[in-house]
């Protein structure tokens, strides 16, 4: 929405950056000393991701037959439904184009998910060493490996999951910071992902990875210091956040549709996109992505592996 609204906001892309990091983070802080193994985990990632990114997509999709003129980029071919799916959309420009824009993400995640799994078979000493090689591994394969799948699936993006790890290594393990350096380290997060326009040349691992390494790594340990206030509100939006995630691009475009024909004028039309984007995302996760995990969740195999 900045590009299309001169908003100068391209930093905003980096919040995949920060959730890849926060990812890696979370899978560790919530495996580590639990018995849990690949079995447990990776279904409980699959019913937290699958179900809404596949309603997503099928609706998504449905929406780019029926009217086309609004999704000038995705490419409707049923082939491309199939393998957006199952996490393995067409490629384009070196880039994968799934039927949900933001999917590409998910993607990633997903074969994160897959490394992480086989790490549980490990015992706890040796499980971040593990991750720590293969995740790099990985990333050096990608400057040997052909252009196609195998070449993106490996990009350097990957390290932002192992830099996540580090942190929640380090946290489980008690180790502390001063407040004040812990908020140093948010704030030069901060200022090198507003100064990073001249650092495009660089790897979107370096580029926004590194900052968002430093945010984390402050927000965690400042908290450690000095509780933050449980806010209600924060707290359900965080529940929602998947949601919303999901499905802003799809009502971003629907709220616009609806907004030009109501006559809105264009720089008054931001707002009621986002306004709009939440409230349908909200309504989404009360009605149907809240009460699907809650179902999964009470058929999910019982854990059968112990570290």
């Amino acid at each position: 929405m900045s590009e299309t609204y001169g908003l100068n906001f391209k930093i905003g892309a980096a919040g995949v950056d920060i959730f890849f990091v926060i990812s890696g983070f979370i899978m560790w802080v919530t495996t580590v000393g639990k018995p849990i193994g690949p079995q447990e985990f990776m279904w409980r990632r699959i019913i937290r991701i699958v179900p809404l990114y596949w309603i997503a997509t099928l609706v998504t999709f449905a929406v780019a037959v029926l009217k086309p003129q609004f999704f000038f980029d995705t490419n409707s071919s049923v082939g491309n439904l199939l393998g957006s799916l199952f996490f393995v959309p067409i490629v384009k420009d070196e880039a994968l184009q799934p039927v949900v824009e933001q999917g590409w993400t998910l993607s990633y995640e997903m074969f994160f998910y897959l490394i992480f799994s086989v790490s549980l078979l490990l015992p706890e000493f040796r499980r971040l060493w593990f991750l720590i090689v293969i995740l790099g591994a990985v990333v050096v394969a990608h400057f040997l490996l052909p252009s196609g799948y195998a070449s993106i699936f490996t990009q350097p993006i990957i390290l932002e999951f192992a830099a996540g790890i580090v942190i929640g290594h380090l946290w489980k393990q008690g180790y502390r910071l001063p407040f004040r350096v812990a908020i140093g380290l948010m704030i030069i997060g901060v200022v090198l992902l507003v100064a990073s326009d001249p650092l495009i040349h660089l790897e979107r691992a370096v580029r926004w990875g590194i900052p968002a390494m430093l945010l984390l790594s402050g927000a965690v340990f400042a908290e450690r210091e000095r509780g933050v206030p449980q806010l209600a509100f924060l707290h359900f939006l965080g529940d929602a956040s998947y949601s919303i995630y999901v499905w802003h691009v799809l009502t971003g475009i629907l709220v616009t549709a609806l907004l030009l024909r109501l006559g809105v004028p264009h720089d008054m039309q931001p707002m009621p996109i986002a306004l709009g984007s939440l409230a349908f995302a909200i309504v989404f996760y009360l009605g149907i992505e809240r009460p699907i995990q809650r179902k999964m969740r009470s058929s999910r195999p019982r854990p059968a592996y112990r570290n």
